[in-house]
C-alpha cells in the first residue's frame, strides 16, 4: 500500500498544491496545508486509497484544513501587495492589462470570507459542479449556490468601487 500512496502523491501533488495555493493566496501556507494533509492521509491510506475517488477526499481534507486554519493560533493576514500576488501566481507571459486585471481580481478574491473563497475557487478554478463543491465543503448544494452568489456580488461591488487595489 505504501507504493500506492507514493504513486498517488507523485501523480497528484502538483494539482493539490495549485488548488491549495488558489485557496490560500499564499504559496507557503498552501505547501504547509498540503504537507499536513498528506501526512495524515499516509497514516490512513489503506482506507483512503480504497475509496472510489481518493483525490476528491484529499481535496476535501485540504479544504477543511484551510477553512479551520483561521481558528488556529498561526492565523495571519494575507498579503495583497503586488509582489506577493506575483509570487503566488503562475508565471505566464500575459499582456500588461491582463496581468493587472488578474492581480486585481486575486486581491479581491483574497478579501472574501473563507467559505465563499473556497466555493469560488472550486467553481471557477477547479471547474467543479455544485454537487462536488457541496461534497468538498460539507454543505448542501443550495448553500454552495448561496456562497457563490454572495461572493460574486461582493466581487462585482468591490470591482466597480474606485479603490487603490485595482490601480
Amino acid at each position: 500500500m505504501r507504493d500506492d500512496f507514493d504513486r498517488f502523491v507523485t501523480d497528484r501533488l502538483d494539482r493539490l498544491l495549485r488548488y491549495a495555493t488558489a485557496l490560500t493566496c499564499d504559496k507557503h501556507l498552501a505547501q504547509d496545508i498540503v504537507q499536513e494533509v498528506l501526512l495524515r492521509a499516509s497514516r490512513r491510506w489503506d482506507r483512503i486509497g480504497a475509496m472510489e475517488a481518493p483525490y476528491l477526499y484529499l481535496k476535501r481534507m485540504v479544504t477543511n484544513d484551510y477553512l479551520s486554519w483561521r481558528r488556529r493560533r498561526a492565523a495571519r493576514e494575507v498579503s495583497t501587495s503586488h509582489a506577493a500576488l506575483v509570487a503566488v501566481g503562475p508565471t505566464v507571459d500575459d499582456p500588461a492589462v491582463r496581468h493587472a486585471e488578474r492581480d486585481a481580481m486575486r486581491a479581491l478574491i483574497a478579501t472574501l470570507p473563507r467559505r465563499q473563497r473556497a466555493a469560488i475557487v472550486l467553481r471557477y478554478y477547479e471547474d467543479s459542479t455544485d454537487a462536488e463543491i457541496a461534497a468538498v465543503l460539507g454543505c448542501a448544494e443550495g448553500t454552495v449556490r448561496s456562497h457563490i452568489s454572495r461572493a460574486l456580488g461582493k466581487l462585482r461591488v468591490d470591482r466597480n468601487a474606485p479603490t487603490e487595489v485595482l490601480r
